[in-house]
């Protein structure tokens, strides 16, 4: 029995199923020397906006972003070529009494100090920066506010999260979202249902730079519809089609209603960017029953085609009621004349 036990006792420990008295001491031993090899964690600077200004403003910035300093992407020295610096300008950073650079990007001397971690001190404006989007736009907000811009927070840009630079470039001469040849292109990187309507075959020339995104839309924010530049659609569209805005002696009822209804506002596959072709678009509201337009069992369209009316082809139903949107003619009760 005395030699069983011992065997037992060796069995298991060897199977690592039982405790052994030096385990703990082993493992004691040799975690000091784990903990003393292990790196000690660098303690990260605080992120936050400084509190204090450089002593030399602008000129503090400029030591070290030069014009040398500008890349493709990233401009600086071409802010002085912007109104923001104007110094005859009391609204300006640059003006009389004004901060400068420090007037957008915050107090600079942590930023400025030696060995300071420049992303995490001052408003950088871009999308890595520690702010949130709302503490970047705060600087732009203080300044540009009313007119067009008195519903940015009833805006879908603003329930986006979408930031000020992300549309505008600060530092360069010439901003492309505020020209209307370019401004497109700045807003169809979102857009992407919008750029493909305009390439289709019936379009608005916004593709051609005769038209920019904000003669419709107020991208800053508005109460209407799809942040429409005027309160209605139709009020939108009678900015160009004035023809259109009547009063009409006969009223077409849709076009009164909603342009919208008939068209489709960014690009169409079918002629006058038409939500459907005639007559099925007419025919979405007008009964089809004993009317020419009425495939006829029998009649063939000329070159052999499918049984139909002579009077789908070419306009179809615009064959015979021209003036789809509203007549002044006394005898025009039909849209025909």
């Amino acid at each position: 029995m005395n030699i069983i036990k011992p065997m037992i006792s060796a069995l298991l420990v060897l199977a690592g199923l039982a405790w052994h008295p030096g385990a703990t001491a082993q493992a004691g031993a040799s975690a000091p020397a784990d903990a003393a090899s292990a790196p000690v964690a660098a303690t990260p600077e605080d992120a936050g906006m400084g509190t204090q200004y450089s002593e030399k403003g602008a000129d503090t910035c400029i030591g070290c972003h030069d014009e040398e300093a500008d890349t493709a992407t990233f401009t600086i020295a071409s802010i002085f070529k912007t109104r923001h610096t104007h110094r005859g300008d009391a609204r300006s950073p640059f003006g009389a009494g004004g901060l400068q650079c420090e007037a957008c990007h915050g107090p600079g001397a942590r930023h400025s100090a030696k060995g300071s971690k420049k992303k995490l001190t001052i408003n950088n404006f871009k999308p890595n920066s520690f702010l949130s989007v709302e503490q970047r736009n705060e600087p732009c907000l203080d300044c540009h506010q009313g007119r067009t811009r008195t519903g940015w927070h009833a805006g879908a840009h603003d329930r986006g999260g979408l930031a000020c630079t992300d549309c505008h470039r600060l530092h360069v001469e010439s901003d492309a979202v505020l020209a209307k040849s370019s401004e497109p292109e700045v807003c169809l990187r979102c857009h992407k249902q919008q750029r493909a309507d305009f390439h289709k075959a019936s379009t608005h020339p916004v593709r051609f730079g005769r038209m920019g995104c904000s003669d419709c839309h107020n991208p800053h924010g508005s109460a209407s519809p799809a942040m429409l530049a005027k309160p209605t659609v139709n009020q939108t569209c009678y900015t160009c089609h004035a023809d259109k805005r009547g009063p009409l002696l006969w009223e077409h009822a849709p076009v009164a209603e909603d342009c919208t209804l008939c068209h489709s506002s960014h690009g169409s596959v079918r002629t006058a960017l038409l939500n459907k072709s005639p007559p099925l678009l007419c025919q979405q509201c007008h009964t089809v029953a004993g009317h020419p337009s009425v495939a006829r069992t029998g009649a063939a369209l000329p070159g052999g085609g499918g049984g139909g009316s002579i009077f789908l082809l070419a306009g179809s139903c615009t064959n015979c009621h021209s003036q789809v949107h509203g007549s002044n003619h006394p005898a025009g009760a039909k849209l025909m004349r």
